[in-house]
């Protein structure tokens, strides 16, 4: 019998009770921005607004439980933003919408610097059971920065892969590793660098004993892409279905899937709130269209991060994915 998890991709909206605080305590430019040698004060901000969210992550009742990522002003480019091997220079667009980060480049060796591991191992102190560890995967870390060091797209991305591999190794345990490639629908890799993208995620996920799950989003990977993909040592794939139902659908008729499935059935950049009978419709809806295959697990989720979301539209989609998981289980 399929499990279903209710869970999240993470990078949540901070409360605005914390906008307002770290408003008057850092400021708005751009060099304000988080760069891991913060006070006590804004330390305090951070903590207190991570125990917010894993509270109210563990009311709405959602089987694995995120950090929340409140601290990264520079979303998937954090990792490397705030690494001392690095200068953040322009803002640049983050992919095709309304938000920014600065521009991560790389200009000496890398290696882990614990920053993820360290807001981890704060949250697990606060999480009951279900840990869930958030990265950007390294195909997209690498896409999202700039090198000057390296000196070549394949080392370079090696070289963010192998500095991802080392941050899990200071992870606390945890049950589930979600890596966050929306660069692989956004900026597909060419022939030949798809199998090395395939080849990075793999290097990443072999670092854990946790379930590894590739979550794509904005859409559904290329042919050859996702055939790539299926070949990483991940436990599950996701597949957007708010943006590209009938494309992933595709994908997974023609080329298989895991032994489990990570579905986009939130929209993360819509307030509209999906009720828990659409989310499993949704579910439903994807079984009956890929009936060949036969999921062990299947992470419910949002098809995006949530950051984009004004702080009660989220909580709401929360509820609602726990509420839905919960009765698909009863």
């Amino acid at each position: 019998m399929t499990q279903v998890v209710s869970t999240t991709p993470g990078l949540y909206p901070l409360p605005d009770w914390a906008k307002d605080d770290l408003s008057s305590l850092k400021g708005h430019q751009k060099e304000d921005l988080i760069s891991g040698d913060e006070g006590e004060e804004i330390v305090a901000v951070y903590d207190e607004a991570r125990a917010n969210v894993i509270d109210r992550q563990q009311e709405a009742g959602l089987d694995r439980v995120v950090e929340g990522q409140l601290r990264w002003d520079d979303m998937l480019a954090h990792p490397l933003a705030v690494h001392d091997a690095v200068e953040t220079r322009g803002i640049v667009r983050y992919y095709d919408n309304n938000n920014f980060y600065r521009e991560p480049v790389v200009t000496s060796d890398l290696d882990a610097d614990g920053d993820v591991a360290r807001e981890l191992s704060a949250a697990a102190d606060q999480v009951d059971a279900g840990l869930q560890a958030v990265l950007p995967g390294p195909y997209s870390l690498a896409d999202l920065a700039t090198d000057e060091h390296y000196g070549d797209e394949a080392a370079f991305q090696d070289a963010v892969a192998d500095f991802l591999a080392g941050e899990i190794g200071e992870f606390p345990a945890v049950e589930t590793l979600f890596l966050l490639e929306p660069s692989l629908v956004e900026n597909p890799p060419g022939e030949g660098a798809d199998q090395r993208a395939s080849a990075a995620i793999d290097a990443v996920a072999t670092a854990t004993e946790a379930s590894v799950v590739v979550h794509p989003y904005w859409g559904a990977l290329e042919e050859k892409v996702y055939a790539h993909l299926m070949d990483a040592d991940v436990d599950a794939v996701g597949y957007d279905l708010v943006a590209a139902p009938d494309a992933n659908v595709y994908n997974v008729q023609e080329y298989g899937a895991p032994a489990s499935v990570s579905l986009g059935l939130v929209d993360g950049q819509n307030t509209l709130v999906e009720s828990p009978e659409t989310i499993r419709d949704r579910i439903e809806w994807f079984q009956d269209q890929t009936p060949a295959e036969d999921y062990e697990t299947v992470y419910a989720t949002s098809n995006t991060e949530l950051f984009y979301l004004p702080v009660n539209k989220f909580e709401a989609k929360l509820d609602a994915l726990g509420a839905a998981t919960a009765e698909v289980t009863a």
